[in-house]
């Protein structure tokens, strides 16, 4: 995609990839397994069903656009995360993805910890009753504010980013009667298979410190020095929405590499270490997810492998999934608005929501499935472009979705795998109100997060 700037004119196509629009599907009605929540079904008269509810009792009762999140469907994943690491791993909930008390209160009743990376998140955290020792905080740029509260409320770990944040955690520290856990975040040269905007371990980004320049090596060694901190371990996250283990097993080694040196420099073996999340899941019927079980399977023989030929003992690996956790568990309710037909090149289907419910797409070149919802359709395919109300040319929910040809305003569309991210980069664009999120399960649907009202944005405007 495109990120350089130019005028309107003959290249203003330039800002949008090229076309490579999927093959129809044999059946419009069919909901491919593994995108939809589990719980996804449709009834006798082909309306689609999430948690048991008919999704235009949904839509009458809560309006759209919609986020409709399968409680059991979180809970069911929560499960599979704990059983795959086992009792000798830790797996945190990244918050990131979609923080509510609701979503936070769901993972901790299932056995996962919380990771946080902003105040905000934190309270969030602390409010919902996560233990405060299951809480793990991140980010780039932690204020002192920050830092003295996740101190004050004796969160498990915080993992250090810059030098200027050890520095505040030793003043913040001293004197202080517990010591915070501390994992150094590494930078480890690995660039992932992911969209640029979504890979974090090369050395030319914001987060961590670099192995290559020796600062990670520098950093362990300010930590390991700071009277009021506690060194735990090290931190590694090579991106987001991965499908290979590959990434993992070259940062690994020279994690641990970065361990080895620890253990000769300091004599200390480190007790843990985190390799993030980034896990992916599938959008599309394109995209080949891993199972759970077999990617823990494969990251604890990464380790096993490179802590063995290094001579250490394997510490405790902690992961952070957040996408493979709520992605797959919510979908989207749109309704139909207008209809045109654009020279035969494709039809235009305009939402009610758009690029402020959903900003993947404009922001990482997303895909998505879509489906009709509220009715089965018999009627012909028709690839179509589905978007959004906003005042710009990228406003795109679904590049290319085959939709009957029958479709009228009105109508339901649903996009599944909206979970992750989704309602977190939410925005009020052109002053539109931020949907709310329902939670459905075994029939019964409540709202956790309630839709903005044109109150809620004038009562920001002070002027």
């Amino acid at each position: 995609m495109s990120r350089v700037a130019h005028p309107a004119g003959p290249r203003h196509g330039d800002v949008l990839p090229a076309d490579h629009p999927p093959a129809a599907p044999q059946d419009l009605n069919a909901l491919t397994a593994g995108v939809w929540p589990r719980g996804a079904g449709r009834s006798g008269g082909g309306v689609l069903t999430l948690g048991g509810i008919d999704v235009r009792d949904l839509a009458a009762e809560f309006g759209t656009p919609l986020y409709v999140c399968d409680e059991e469907d979180v809970r069911s994943r929560c499960r599979e995360y704990l059983d795959a690491f086992g009792p000798e791993g830790r797996v945190f909930y990244a918050a990131k993805a979609f923080c509510s008390r609701a979503m936070l209160r769901w993972v901790s009743s299932e056995g996962l910890g919380v990771d946080v990376c902003t105040g905000g998140e934190l309270e969030v955290a602390l409010s919902a009753g996560v233990p405060p020792e299951q809480i793990t905080m991140h980010g780039n740029n932690k204020s002192q504010a920050e830092l003295a509260r996740a101190v004050e409320a004796g969160i498990g770990h915080i993992v250090v980013d810059s030098f200027e944040e050890i520095a505040r955690l030793a003043y913040l520290t001293e004197g202080a009667s517990t010591k915070p856990n501390v994992l150094v975040r590494v930078t480890t040269g690995v660039e992932a298979h992911t969209h640029e905007f979504m890979a974090t371990a090369h050395d030319d980004q914001k987060f961590g410190f670099s192995l290559a320049s020796g600062a990670a090596d520098e950093a362990v060694r300010r930590v390991v020095a700071c009277p009021g901190v506690t060194f735990a371990g090290l931190h590694s996250h090579i991106g987001s929405q991965i499908f290979d283990t590959a990434g993992f097993e070259v940062a690994a080694h020279r994690v641990v590499g970065l361990a080895v040196r620890i253990r000769d420099e300091h004599g200390i073996e480190i007790a843990e270490l985190d390799l993030g999340g980034g896990f992916g899941i599938a959008y599309t019927t394109e995209d080949d997810a891993p199972e759970v079980k077999e990617l823990a399977q494969s990251l604890r023989d990464i380790v096993d492998g490179q802590c063995r030929a290094a001579g250490l003992s394997r510490p405790r690996l902690t992961v952070e999934p957040g996408r493979g956790i709520v992605g797959p568990s919510t979908v989207s309710l749109y309704t139909v608005g207008t209809i045109k037909d654009v020279d035969g090149i494709r039809t235009y289907v305009s939402v009610d929501g758009g690029m402020s419910d959903n900003i993947r797409t404009a922001l990482y070149d997303a895909s998505y499935e879509c489906v009709l919802a509220s009715r089965a359709s018999g009627a012909a395919p028709v690839l179509s472009r589905v978007v959004g109300r906003h005042c710009e040319s990228g406003d795109i929910v679904v590049r290319h979705a085959w939709l009957p040809s029958d479709l009228a305003p009105g109508d339901l569309l649903a996009v599944p795998a909206t979970g992750a991210y989704c309602r977190s980069l939410a925005s009020n664009y052109n002053h539109v109100a931020r949907p709310a999120v329902v939670a459905v399960n075994g029939g019964a649907a409540r709202p956790i997060i309630r839709r903005e009202t044109l109150d809620d944005l004038l009562s920001l405007d002070i002027g």
